[in-house]
């Protein structure tokens, strides 16, 4: 049975009219970088509970809740995240779920991940974390937003620069407009494209490759099938180890 507890509204930030970062303060248990809680509020109108699961943005290490998180337009959770104010009633999970980790990916040379828009945000706890990255020579961080105005972390991936130095490249794309010093194709299409191994100088495949997707379904499920199909990875499962490790989100 789940078990929701009450948590407090440090912060709340409204980016653009679909870009919410939500902080909160709560005596949740300890989880792992990459895991996700669920947070619970009661709708304003007709008074019912609604809940929706939402990756952590922070590293376990913090006391710090954080959350980076798209609002739909006539979303029921979406809507009530629009009117947040810091005494709303807020309740979020004492455990933290998923298996979007580190500890369940077997070690290889290079370490890819890959996301769209918000989805980022376990990436973010991983890498400050810094547990287990250690396993990986190299780090490559491939991240998609629509439009350059969606970047709204760019200040944490210069610190991450900085803390991994060359063991960490980046690579973004922004898929609606074109920017300089950008790239303005979808993930997928930079892979086809062999773009992105142009880049980065290394070859993903399955001898020394891990891929990590997570973000929109249609980029998830994509890659998949490209990296199935022609780079020959499989599926990473408990039971038999593999290449590829996905999470839709939503």
């Amino acid at each position: 049975m789940t078990k929701w507890i009450p948590a407090k509204i440090k912060e709340i930030k409204y980016w653009k009219k679909n870009l919410l970062n939500l902080v909160l303060k709560a005596s949740i248990n300890k989880f792992i970088a990459g895991q996700f809680s669920k947070i619970l509020l009661k709708n304003s109108k007709k008074k019912i509970k609604i809940q929706r699961a939402y990756s952590f943005v922070n590293p376990p290490s913090t006391n710090r809740i954080e959350f980076y998180i798209t609002l739909i337009k006539k979303g029921k959770m979406s809507e009530e995240l629009k009117i947040l104010n810091k005494n709303t009633k807020i309740f979020i999970t004492k455990n933290s779920f998923g298996f979007f980790t580190l500890n369940e990916i077997p070690s290889y040379q290079n370490l890819w991940m890959c996301s769209t828009g918000t989805a980022i945000g376990p990436y973010f706890s991983i890498l400050q974390e810094k547990k287990d990255t250690e396993r990986f020579s190299k780090i490559i961080l491939i991240h998609s937003v629509r439009y350059f105005s969606d970047l709204k972390y760019l200040n944490v991936i210069k610190k991450l620069k900085k803390i991994y130095q060359k063991k960490l490249i980046v690579l973004i794309t922004i898929s609606r407009e074109k920017k300089h010093g950008f790239f303005s194709e979808r993930i997928p299409n930079l892979l086809l494209n062999k773009k992105i191994e142009k880049y980065t100088n290394l070859e993903m495949n399955y001898k020394n490759s891990h891929v990590m997707l997570c973000g929109n379904p249609n980029m998830v499920k994509d890659m998949f099938h490209i990296l199935q199909k022609k780079k020959k990875m499989t599926k990473n499962l408990r039971k038999k180890p593999g290449n590829i490790t996905r999470e839709n989100y939503w």
